[in-house]
C-alpha cells in the first residue's frame, strides 16, 4: 500500500481517486493537530479513549480520513457540551451499511436533553447578569456621590 501525507492546509484530492488505487493518504499527527488546532495531547488522549484510532508506522501515529471526519465530530461534541463518553456511544453506533436509526435516535435524545441543560444554563447566565448589571448601577452611583466635592455648610 503506498502512503500520502498531507501537511496542515495542503490542499485534499478532489476525488477519491488516491484510495481507489490502494493509496490510503495519511496526516501525520502534528499536522492533524495544527488541522484542527488542538494539541498532540489532546490527539493522544482521544486515542486513548478510543476515539480515535490512527494507523501506526513505528512510533509515528498516521490519521486517516476517518480519524479526521471523527475529531470533527468530537470537537463539535464537546462544544456543545457533551461528555467524551456521549461522544463515543454515538459515534460507535455508527454502521457505514446500516440504517444507523440507533445512532440516531440517541444523537436525537442526548441533543434534545443538552439542549435543555444549555436553555436552563442561558436563564441562569441571562438572570447573573442582569443582578450584576444592576450592582455595577448602584456601585456607580455611591461612588459618583462620595466623589462630588461636598458643600460645607456655614
Amino acid at each position: 500500500m503506498m502512503m500520502t501525507f498531507n501537511q496542515a492546509g495542503a490542499a485534499a484530492p478532489v476525488n477519491d481517486d488516491v484510495l481507489s488505487d490502494g493509496q490510503e493518504d495519511y496526516t501525520r499527527i502534528g499536522d492533524m493537530a495544527k488541522m484542527f488546532s488542538v494539541t498532540l495531547r489532546t490527539l493522544r488522549f482521544y486515542e486513548d479513549k478510543g476515539l480515535l484510532s490512527p494507523k501506526r508506522d513505528g512510533s509515528t501515529r498516521l490519521y486517516t480520513r476517518r480519524d479526521k471526519a471523527r475529531l470533527k465530530l468530537i470537537l463539535l461534541g464537546r462544544k456543545v457540551g457533551f461528555s467524551l463518553r456521549d461522544v463515543k456511544q454515538m459515534m460507535d453506533l455508527y454502521d457505514p451499511n446500516g440504517t444507523n436509526i440507533k445512532q440516531l435516535r440517541l444523537t436525537m435524545d442526548k441533543s434534545e436533553r443538552q439542549l435543555a441543560r444549555l436553555q436552563k444554563q442561558r436563564v441562569a447566565i441571562d438572570e447573573a447578569m442582569s443582578e450584576l448589571s444592576a450592582l455595577m448601577t448602584s456601585v456607580r452611583n455611591q461612588l459618583a456621590e462620595r466623589a462630588a466635592p461636598t458643600a460645607v455648610a456655614s
